[in-house]
C-alpha cells in the first residue's frame, strides 16, 4: 500500500524514525583507513542490520566566488563551464567539442515504507542546490579562449528522457536515455541536432526506476554497443520481478537492436569503458546499502562476458546478504570477486583511462574514478576523484585522492563528482552536479 502523509500515525511513525537519523554535528566513527577498505583484498566486518540505517548528509552550499576544488601542486585546476543543470556525463566529440549532459531523475519512486519516505527526504537534501533550470537535456561546447573558456556553448539536443549515456559510431550518435537508446545523425561540426531520434531498442525503465541511470559505450570496432543497467532497489525490495533485466550490463547489436544481457549481479553499473591495453571492458560500481558504514565497498572491475558479481545474493565474491531470500547457493558459488575495492559507500559513477602524457607522470595509463559521495553512513566518504595505478591492463597500487574539496569545513556539499572525461589537449573533464560546473584539470603552468 501507498505510504500516505496525510496519516497522522504515519507521520508520527516517520518523526519517531527521523529522530534516531545520524545528521551532521552527531558522533560518528572513525573513517575507514583506506589501506584496508580498498584494493583487491578489501577488509570486509561483520555485518550489521538497522531498523533505520545511520546516515550523515552533507547539504549542499555551493561553489561561492573564487572557490574551486583543490588538486596537488603538479596539478591545476579552473572551471571550463558554469551554470549549468545537473551536468552528470561527458563525451568528447572527435573535432575536440564536449558533450555536457545535463539530467535529473524521472519523477518520484513509489513510498512504500515509513522508511522510504525518510531516506528520500533525507537524500533530497543532499542533491537540492540550483535546481531551478532547463535540463534532461546535451550542452555542447566547443573551443577555448586564452582564459581557458568555451567560445561556443549551445544546446545540441534537449527535451530528453532522463539521459546519461552517449557515445558516436560513425555519424551515429547514440544517448541512453533512462528507457531507451536512441539514434541520432550527426555531422562533424554540428552544433545543435533537429532531427527526431529513432529508438533502437528499448531499456528498462519505469514505474520504479530506482537506478536510472544508463551507461553506454560502444565497442572498439564500433559493432556493439553496452549499457549499465543498475537495480530497481537496494537488495529486492520490490519483489525480483522488478529486476528483470536489471543489476547487469548489456549487449546491444547496433545494426538491428537486439540484446542479451552481458554480465549480471552488477547492483548499479556506471562509467563504462574500455581499458585501451587489454580492451576488456571495465565499470564502476555502487554496491548495497544498510548492513554496515564499512559495508559494502563499491568497486572498480572489469567485466567478463557471461559472469555473475554477486547481487543480490552475496557480496565481493560469496559473502552471503541473508536479508535476501530465498538463498541462491548455486549462484554464490559462481560470484566473481571484483578487481578492486573503493571503500564503502563512495558512490562511484565516474571512470576514464588516462591514455596520453599531457598530465604529469604519476597519472598516466591509470584510471581515474569520480566519487560522488556517500549520504548513508556516519563518516562522509567520497566526494572526491580519486586515481587507481594500472600496469599491463590491471589495478597496480593505491589509489590516490586528486581532486578533494568538494566538501567545505562544515562538511557541507560545495559540488559532487560525476561523469568524467578528457578533453582533446588530454586535460582531465569533471562532471559537477551539484556544483553546476564542469572542471578542468591540467598539468600545472597550463590553460
Amino acid at each position: 500500500m501507498r505510504f500516505d502523509l496525510t496519516n497522522i500515525t504515519q507521520i508520527a511513525v516517520v518523526a519517531a524514525l527521523a529522530a534516531g537519523l545520524s545528521l551532521p554535528g552527531c558522533s560518528r566513527e572513525t573513517a575507514p583507513d583506506p589501506k584496508t577498505q580498498t584494493g583487491a583484498r578489501p577488509d570486509l566486518p561483520a555485518l550489521e542490520q538497522y531498523l533505520m540505517p545511520p546516515m550523515h548528509v552533507a547539504s549542499v552550499v555551493g561553489w561561492k566566488q573564487g572557490e574551486k576544488p583543490k588538486v596537488p601542486d603538479t596539478l591545476q585546476i579552473n572551471a571550463l563551464a558554469t551554470g549549468l543543470q545537473h551536468p552528470r556525463s561527458l563525451y568528447v566529440l572527435p573535432n575536440g567539442d564536449i558533450l555536457v549532459v545535463e539530467s535529473k531523475a524521472p519523477g518520484t519512486e513509489p513510498i512504500k515504507r515509513p522508511k522510504d519516505f525518510i531516506m528520500k527526504w533525507v537524500e533530497s537534501w543532499a542533491t537540492s542546490g540550483g535546481d531551478t533550470g532547463e535540463s534532461n537535456r546535451i550542452t555542447l561546447l566547443r573551443g577555448a579562449k586564452g582564459d581557458g573558456k568555451p567560445e561556443v556553448q549551445s544546446v545540441f539536443l534537449d527535451h530528453l528522457h532522463s539521459p546519461f549515456g552517449v557515445a558516436l559510431v560513425g555519424n551515429d550518435l547514440y544517448v541512453a536515455n533512462t528507457d531507451a537508446i536512441v539514434r541520432y545523425p550527426y555531422h562533424e561540426g554540428d552544433t545543435r541536432i533537429t532531427e527526431p531520434g529513432q529508438t533502437l531498442t528499448q531499456l528498462p525503465g519505469g514505474p520504479i526506476d530506482h537506478h536510472w541511470t544508463k551507461s553506454l559505450v560502444a565497442s572498439p570496432d564500433g559493432g556493439l554497443l553496452y549499457v549499465g543497467v543498475g537495480s530497481n532497489s537496494n537488495i529486492t525490495e520490490n519483489g525480483m520481478e522488478a529486476e528483470k533485466n536489471r543489476a547487469a550490463i548489456l549487449e546491444v547489436d547496433r545494426a538491428t537492436g537486439r540484446w542479451k544481457i552481458f554480465a549480471s549481479g552488477l547492483r548499479n553499473p556506471n562509467g563504462l569503458t574500455f581499458e585501451p591495453q587489454s580492451r576488456a571492458l571495465w565499470t564502476v560500481v555502487n554496491e548495497r546499502d544498510e548492513i554496515g558504514p564499512n559495508l559494502v565497498p563499491d568497486y572498480l572491475t572489469s567485466v567478463k562476458e557471461g559472469g555473475f558479481y554477486g547481487w543480490p545474493y552475496s557480496y565481493f565474491g560469496h559473502n552471503v546478504d541473508p536479508r535476501v531470500q530465498p538463498q541462491r547457493p548455486d549462484l554464490v558459488s559462481k560470484a566473481i570477486v571484483p578487481d578492486y575495492a573503493l571503500s564503502s559507500h563512495v558512490a562511484p559513477l565516474g571512470l576514464v583511462f588516462a591514455t596520453g602524457d599531457s598530465l604529469p607522470a604519476p597519472y598516466r595509463g591509470g584510471a581515474f574514478v569520480g566519487e560522488h559521495g556517500s549520504w548513508n553512513r556516519p563518516q562522509l566518504n567520497g566526494y572526491k576523484v580519486v586515481y587507481v595505478p594500472f600496469a599491463e591492463g590491471h589495478p597496480n597500487g593505491s589509489a590516490q585522492d586528486v581532486v578533494t574539496g568538494f566538501l567545505n569545513e562544515d562538511e557541507k556539499s560545495r559540488g559532487r563528482p560525476v561523469g568524467l572525461a578528457f578533453d582533446k589537449s588530454g586535460a582531465l573533464l569533471i562532471a559537477d552536479d551539484v556544483g553546476n560546473t564542469v572542471w578542468r584539470v591540467t598539468g600545472s603552468g597550463w590553460l
